[in-house]
């Protein structure tokens, strides 16, 4: 089976521009990119099935710890001099 060289590659390119125009090669591109990335996804699914592999696809993220604010600032910042506990304030 003969290899495509760099001539045949440039001909097949030339004819592909004439018959969709350069407006529309982009989109091709992108068709053809998704498809190929979706064909190497499915293999690869279909290949770790075969071995028994069970790994997620993409590992999860691992969650930085939390640290909860202090209870103490959070309510002297809500009890200021304009708060409930203000008993200065006129009715």
């Amino acid at each position: 089976m003969p290899n495509i060289g760099p001539g045949e590659l440039i001909l097949v390119l030339v004819i592909v521009l004439i018959l969709f125009g350069p407006g529309k090669l982009p989109d091709i591109g992108n068709a053809i990119g998704r498809g190929v990335r979706e064909f190497r996804k499915a293999s690869n699914s279909l290949e770790d099935t075969i071995r028994g592999d069970d790994k997620p696809a993409a590992p999860a993220a691992p969650a930085a710890p939390a640290t909860p604010a202090p209870q103490a600032e959070a309510a002297a910042s809500t009890t200021g001099s304009n708060g409930p506990a203000d008993s200065t304030s006129s009715n």
